[in-house]
């Protein structure tokens, strides 16, 4: 049955106004010939409300996902475009798919939609005046409708069903004009699964709010001189002095918001601006997305068992739920409760980054980035770090066997073709200048005192990635370079990594001019940023005298990766999820000085990184799904095509 409301014009006149002129598929002829065109409405169904997918369609028009990133960057001034869109998904902050989800007014499900928004009209050389006779017959019977031919049509198709669209065009003394069109959408059902990269860390929906107050953290030597001072959290009002203890309650309430805490799930990832683009870019589809990566996931503890949580949800005071459920256990669970409901309804795409916390990536960090004897002997202790030779043993060892595990838990899931499955590579975090690792030293470190990057275990990390760990996890996605594949023509994932080339220019030691002022008087590249004088830095903590507050974590930036004064300047994130031998004693304990400048998204992608990532991914998701021909240089199971730009 079709649910028409033909006299909703202020939404078909949104439509008009921010589209502009229709795509070629949808534009009428040269001649100015009589067409029936449509789109769907509001086609990124995580959105509840049309004005936030229409923001993203005003802001693409001609433009790659990054610069459409950048363009509203500038538009929300470095606030971040998804401040308030975090709080209209259909998707609750705990990671719920809210079932019905209300959507411009309209109950729909999530998951398993009955029904469409679309907006049809009829183009081209439609005379002046011209009345139009609609007719809509989805099998049920036709629904008719007569009015100004300029005014859009705005009802709703059923899923699954084609709808034919008849119009009697009117026009004076001239014969009457009959044309038809078929509309059916095409309702695509996408996942996001695996870690930091694929969630979105480093890059709250919700940036934190800084004071520019300072407040204290201890250092292990637990002495007055082992006391330092960093911006507190806007908003806080409890003790900011070490000998002023409070409760880490207090202190969350101020955090960061994510939409989904528990993992750092961003609406800035990759996989979101992918799902997000393929609505933007295809007018006659709907996009289903299901977004379940989680940050510290590795293929047996994230994707195929439970994890550890990052943090509980923002306002929760009570015991936190420590643990996360698999991703893949939740997403075989949502696909068997929605075919419940329509047989027919598929997994059409999953978007995938995994391996980097199967090698120690974290570790490898650690071991760059701490550089003072006491941290350095604590950690190596305690397991947060790892050397190149420890994760070179893993790479050999237990990846390759943990992806013979994902491949088997993942193909009943997409039909047993692993093409379906778009494996999005890692970009190298530690280049600059085309290409050559960044030299090290404390800038962009130095929001910790045991921070520096020591420029030779720098040199060794990067090469390490760039020759051994990229090349072996290509081969594993694409069955190539001795990978254990049972069927490689089936168990072939898509693999993309074009994006590589473009971060080399882009790690996190890259400047430019045109890099956010406060950045380029606060951040200084000789590594003292900060007030070292616990007196004066408890009310001024920067040394350039300007207030924290300035900062804006949605600036373009030459660097497209977070360094740790990013991370703590956006996110402060304090993991609750830790286990309890790893909690602090209070919020000034040396461990949260350490975690909070690094578990916000520390050597992650910025949104502009996830913005790259996603020009990349867009194609090969389009060629997987046949949404258009296969583009020159794309190979099924292989490369997405070289963006422009990109080093071959």
């Amino acid at each position: 049955m079709i649910r028409a409301n033909l006299r909703t014009l202020l939404a078909g006149a949104l439509l008009v106004g921010v589209f502009g002129a229709l795509p070629p598929e949808r534009a009428a002829a040269q001649d100015g010939s009589l067409q029936i065109t449509w789109e769907v409405r509001n086609r990124f169904r995580l959105f509840r409300e049309e004005r936030d997918f229409l923001l993203h369609v005003e802001n693409a028009r001609n433009r790659s996902i990054l610069a459409t990133e950048q363009s509203l960057e500038m538009q929300s001034e470095g606030r971040g475009w998804a401040r308030n869109m975090v709080n209209r998904l259909c998707i609750d902050l705990q990671g719920r798919v809210n079932q019905p989800c209300t959507r411009d007014n309209v109950k729909e499900n999530y998951i398993t939609p009955v029904d469409h928004p679309v907006t049809v009209r009829l183009t081209g050389a439609v005379p002046v005046g011209a009345v139009c006779a609609w007719s809509f017959d989805d099998g049920d019977g036709p629904q008719a409708s007569t009015f100004d031919c300029a005014e859009p049509v705005n009802l709703r198709v059923r899923y699954g069903r084609q709808t034919v669209a008849t119009v009697d065009v009117s026009a004076g003394a001239d014969p009457t004009q009959r044309i038809q069109a078929e509309i059916q959408v095409r309702d695509i059902f996408i996942a996001g699964l695996g870690d930091s990269i694929a969630s979105g860390e480093g890059n709250p929906d919700r940036p934190i709010a800084l004071s520019d107050d300072g407040f204290c953290f201890r250092s292990y030597l637990g002495t007055a001189g082992g006391q330092y001072y960093r911006p507190s959290r806007g908003g806080f009002k409890g003790g900011r002095a070490c000998e002023a203890p409070d409760t880490l309650a207090n202190w969350q309430r101020y955090g960061a918001l994510w939409f989904n805490s528990p993992c750092h799930r961003s609406l800035y990832s990759y996989q979101s601006r992918t799902a997000l683009a393929l609505a933007v870019r295809y007018a006659h589809i709907a996009v289903t997305y299901l977004p379940l990566a989680c940050t510290g996931a590795s293929i047996s503890d994230g994707l195929l068992g439970s994890q550890r949580a990052r943090e509980c949800p923002p306002g929760k005071s009570g015991v936190c739920q420590t643990s996360v459920n698999a991703q893949v256990a939740e997403l075989r669970e949502a696909l068997t409760a929605a075919q419940k409901r329509q047989p027919d309804r598929k997994l059409d795409l999953v978007l995938l980054s995994i391996g980097a916390n199967d090698v120690y990536f974290s570790g490898l960090v650690a071991d760059v980035i701490v550089d003072t004897a006491t941290e350095r002997a604590l950690f190596t202790r305690s397991g947060v770090m790892a050397g190149v030779d420890d994760s070179r043993d893993a790479l050999a060892r237990e990846l390759p066997r943990n992806f013979v595990k994902l491949r088997e838990a993942l193909k009943p899931l997409v039909g047993g073709d692993l093409s379906h499955v778009v494996y999005v590579s890692y970009a190298n975090p530690a280049l600059a200048d085309g290409g050559v690792p960044c030299r090290g030293g404390r800038a962009g470190f130095d929001v910790h005192p045991a921070f520096n990057a020591d420029p030779q275990r720098l040199a060794r990390v990067s090469t390490y990635v760039d020759t051994e760990f990229l090349p072996q996890l290509k081969g594993l996605a694409t069955c190539t370079q001795g990978a254990l594949c049972r069927d490689p023509e089936s168990d072939r994932m898509t693999f993309v990594d074009t994006h590589q080339g473009l971060f080399a220019d882009h790690g996190f030691c890259a400047h430019a001019g045109s890099d956010p002022e406060f950045d380029r008087a606060c951040f200084a590249e000789n590594g003292q940023s900060f007030n070292p004088d616990i007196v004066t830095a408890a009310s001024q903590p920067m040394l350039c005298g300007r207030g924290a507050s300035e900062y804006r974590a949605y600036l373009p930036r030459a660097r497209w990766i977070r360094d740790a004064n990013d991370s703590y300047f956006a996110a402060m994130t304090y993991p609750q999820g830790l286990p309890a031998a790893s909690q602090p004693n209070d919020i000034h304990d040396a461990a949260w000085g350490v975690l909070s400048a690094v578990y916000g998204g520390a050597v992650h992608p910025s949104a502009e990184g996830h913005a790259a990532m996603a020009d990349a991914t867009l194609p090969a998701a389009s060629t997987v799904l046949g949404l258009d021909a296969v583009p020159p240089g794309f190979t099924r199971g292989f490369l997405a095509p070289l963006l422009p730009g990109a080093r071959q």
